[in-house]
């Protein structure tokens, strides 16, 4: 008997690796060429839980071929911000509460997305907060605090990038310095849209979406509830047009709002929103071998819990604030069996770097 209960979980475990379900890019002997790394800003397992239990349809995350789990601290507390996990999550390096692309001495450092473009593949930035805020700032940026937002703007003129659609367009055309940003996108050749109208018949070339002057509205005010799904579409159809492969990291940015706000219906309806896109993803890479979908978050954010009411749940948050527990990894196509396990935050863009050969 002891023995059969040791065997088990190997068997199970090889059972999941053989399923005939797998799309071709799953194969571990498919060389990765494309990815897409999907954060949700504040998503913990919780807030997964939560909207599944909610929804009437099985979410597109449970497709997921592989899962796992990522450690989030930071070089200075046990609980971090968005900036200190995004520059992790972007560069492989942990750093400091605040940081932007820059380590615990302040030194600069290198993210997946420079180097994706360093060795000619496309890049993009999706998301639905401001493009300066600090998860997509540190894919891009160099600066020692997070709200240095006017210099990360700045970022987006010196690093080479394709494609980047969010908010944020006052730290490019309201500034201190009176520089006018956008224009100077204009003259490097880029095609500066501030409406998904004047962005869907774009075909092909750089591109700059700066659909609000803050943040867009969370869905529950307002925001197109397609506005994410379209935007990561045209990312996927633009930076495809690169035979070498590209690299996008699209945010499901207000799922931490909700968490901030203890809103579970704003955490339900963001979470619904970022899983169109997983969505989206997960069927790119089923139509193009060779692509890795890595779909995880920077952090918890409220402390959310799920006790029992009655026969159903109750959501009890337990702050306003962020917290340290793990947060989940889910992974599909290309590679994906390398992001299993426990983690750390920095684990996962030194994976997709050799992935890439980067």
């Amino acid at each position: 008997m002891k023995k059969i209960l040791i065997l088990l979980p190997a068997l199970i475990l090889l059972v999941g690796c053989n399923s005939d379900n797998q799309p071709k890019g799953a194969k571990s002997d498919v060389p990765v060429k494309n990815v897409i790394y999907l954060i949700g800003d504040g998503m913990g397992l919780p807030h997964v839980n939560a909207a599944i239990l909610e929804s009437d349809e099985p979410l597109a995350m449970q497709r997921a071929q592989y899962t796992g789990f990522q450690i989030t601290t930071c070089t200075t507390n046990k609980v971090t911000d968005s900036a200190a996990a995004g520059t992790a999550l972007a560069t492989g390096t942990k750093t400091y509460y605040g940081a932007i692309g820059v380590g615990p001495d302040t030194a600069r450092l290198t993210s997946v997305l420079e180097k994706a473009a360093a060795k000619g593949l496309a890049t993009g930035i999706v998301a639905t907060y401001r493009v300066t805020d600090a998860t997509p700032a540190a894919f891009i940026a160099h600066v020692k605090h997070r709200g240095e937002e006017e210099a990360i703007a700045e970022a987006y003129l010196e690093t080479p990038i394709d494609l980047f659609i969010g908010g944020g367009r006052a730290r490019f055309e309201q500034r201190e310095d009176g520089r006018n940003l956008s224009a100077e996108l204009a003259d490097k050749g880029y095609q500066v849209v501030y409406t998904m109208e004047e962005l869907a018949p774009i075909k092909s070339g750089k591109i700059a979406g700066l659909m609000h002057d803050g943040h867009l509205p969370r869905v529950i005010n307002g925001r197109d509830p397609e506005y994410l799904l379209q935007a990561s579409l045209k990312a996927f159809d633009i930076l495809s047009q690169n035979d070498k492969g590209f690299f996008v990291m699209i945010e499901g940015s207000q799922i931490d709002g909700g968490g901030h706000a203890n809103d579970i219906e704003q955490i339900l309806t963001e979470t619904y929103d970022f899983d169109k896109v997983v969505k989206a993803a997960f069927d790119f890479a089923d139509a193009n071998p060779g692509t890795l979908v890595v779909v995880t978050a920077d952090h918890e954010t409220g402390g959310l819990t799920l006790p029992a009411q009655g026969a159903g749940v109750r959501y009890a948050f337990s702050t306003g604030g962020h917290t340290g527990v793990m947060v989940p990894i889910f992974s599909y196509g290309a590679g994906a069996e390398n992001f299993t396990g426990i983690l750390d935050n920095t684990d996962i863009p030194n994976r997709i770097n050799e992935l890439l050969g980067i």
